[in-house]
């Protein structure tokens, strides 16, 4: 074979292995592609890095919200704080700067605040805003630079013009345990917690004293149309409708109350026959005191108090709640002018839809309504029976000088303690559908679960009741008091 020849067959032969090795690798090459397609080794870390990424940026969202949280619970406890001490009618530094010294000294920065202060004679009101912004320390990954931590709210104290009617029980019963002078302590710290230099050309006190009846004193008499037959003391007799409607009438002609003493204690002794305790008071300082505000005069009227005979609370109730009727607006003006009632009171009795006025009534007693009793008519319609019996006490006359069994014919039963409840209840609801807020005391009466629900039911709510033995009636008094004016958050 020629060299030529040899040559071509070596190199056909060497160009046939090159091209199956080719072959091999891109065989290998494309199987181990294949392989790693499907192999899943790696994917977990991948899904694991995202996981954590994820958790990381909600930890740092979680973290941004309550570094916002917190910011945001400063702000508001210490807004809340400011502006309660500025509401406050007792503090005399300027109120948005009592505001803004609380935050200056609250150790908060980079806050704005607003305050809005609106004030009047009986009332200041303190409205503030503040917010803060929060730096993101990882909300920014999400394109959120700052949190707004916003806080707001409002405090009031308004002393609202109040007009009081103070219900006393002096019947007898207050002569046991030094009731009468525990009462009265009680009574004069009310008058000077609730009347102050700020407060007494606001607050209206009407002292209502009652025994079997409750004297209202010529003046108050004398504005109503009452058939006076005598002088000796001014009380006035109800009939069942009065109780049933808070205004008195200034058309219809009442009954003036007889002047006389019912008591059986009177029995012999010659020095005894004159009367000391009727049931209408002929005592002054024992008559109905309207529309008060000097605290010397009302607690010097409270602690002449002496006790007398006899329980008829629905009467006093009765005055306490026509005192505060718009009705009697123009006999407050003519006391004002004779110079009984202080010119401040122009204008009161304020209509009950008036926002500035708060109408109350406080009413203590330590004991029940008694039956009631009146000399028949025959007995009393002359001037010299009216003398007769303002000396001589019904029963000192009869055992001395009535053969027994005409005892009879001299007395009757006007009506007994359950009609007087229940004439109770029915001025008790007539004056809180009215709107009138009415306390009452239970003095003593523990024991006595019907007196106590007599004295409950007629009290707004069974909050507005408190039954007291001893020196607490102080505290139940106090505590009325400071319900009456009391600073509060508003919003």
């Amino acid at each position: 074979m020629s060299d030529m020849r040899k040559q071509r067959i070596k190199a056909a032969t060497s160009a046939g292995k090159d091209t199956s090795l080719l072959s091999q690798v891109g065989q290998r090459l494309t199987g181990r592609s294949r392989g790693f397609a499907r192999d899943e080794n790696g994917t977990m870390i991948i899904f694991g890095l995202t996981i954590f990424l994820m958790v990381l940026v909600a930890t740092g969202m979680a973290i941004d919200f309550m570094r916002h949280e917190n910011m945001r619970s400063r702000l508001q406890a210490t807004l809340d704080r400011a502006v309660l001490a500025a509401a406050d009618l007792d503090q005399t530094n300027d109120p948005q700067e009592v505001v803004e010294d609380y935050f200056a000294k609250s150790g908060l920065t980079n806050y704005e605040l607003d305050v809005v202060v609106e004030e009047g004679l009986n009332f200041r009101t303190v409205t503030a805003n503040a917010s803060s912004v929060v730096d993101s320390m990882f909300l920014n990954m999400v394109g959120i630079e700052s949190i707004d931590a916003p806080a707001g709210g409002a405090a009031e104290e308004r002393i609202e013009k109040v007009e009081v009617s103070l219900v006393l029980d002096i019947s007898g019963s207050m002569d046991s345990n030094d009731k009468i002078e525990n009462m009265q302590q009680a009574a004069d710290e009310f008058v000077d917690t609730l009347i102050t230099a700020d407060t007494k050309d606001l607050i209206s006190i009407s002292v209502v004293p009652y025994t079997g009846q409750t004297n209202a004193g010529e003046t108050l008499f004398n504005a109503i149309n009452v058939d006076q037959v005598h002088d000796y003391s001014y009380c006035v007799e109800f009939e069942t409708a009065d109780f049933q409607t808070v205004p008195l009438s200034f058309s219809k002609q009442y009954e003036q109350a007889q002047h006389y003493e019912y008591s059986s204690s009177f029995y012999g002794s010659w020095a005894n026959y004159k009367i000391q305790n009727p049931w209408c008071s002929d005592k002054e300082d024992e008559e109905i005191k309207a529309f008060q505000n000097n605290n010397s005069t009302l607690k010097t009227t409270i602690d002449s108090y002496r006790p007398r005979t006899a329980t008829g609370i629905h009467y006093a109730m009765k005055w306490a709640a026509a005192l505060l009727d718009p009705s009697m607006r123009s006999v407050v003006s003519s006391m004002i002018s004779a110079g009984d009632v202080d010119p401040a009171f122009e204008g009161r009795p304020a209509n009950y839809d008036d926002e500035e006025t708060v109408k109350v009534i406080v009413l203590m007693t330590d004991g029940m309504n008694v039956d009631q009793y009146r000399i028949k008519s025959w007995a009393y319609d002359s001037t010299s029976e009216y003398q007769h019996w303002a000396r001589y006490t019904l029963w000192y006359y009869l055992n001395n000088y009535v053969y027994w069994r005409n005892h009879g014919d001299y007395y009757y039963r006007k009506h007994n303690s359950g009609t007087a409840d229940a004439r109770l209840a029915d001025i008790c609801e007539a004056s809180r559908d009215a709107g009138i807020v009415i306390f009452s005391i239970g003095f003593e009466i523990n024991d006595n679960p019907y007196a106590s629900s007599v004295m409950s039911n007629c009290a707004t709510s069974d909050s507005h009741f408190y039954a007291v033995e001893g020196v607490e009636i102080s505290d139940a008094f106090g505590a009325i008091a400071r319900t009456i004016n009391q600073l509060r958050l508003i919003q």
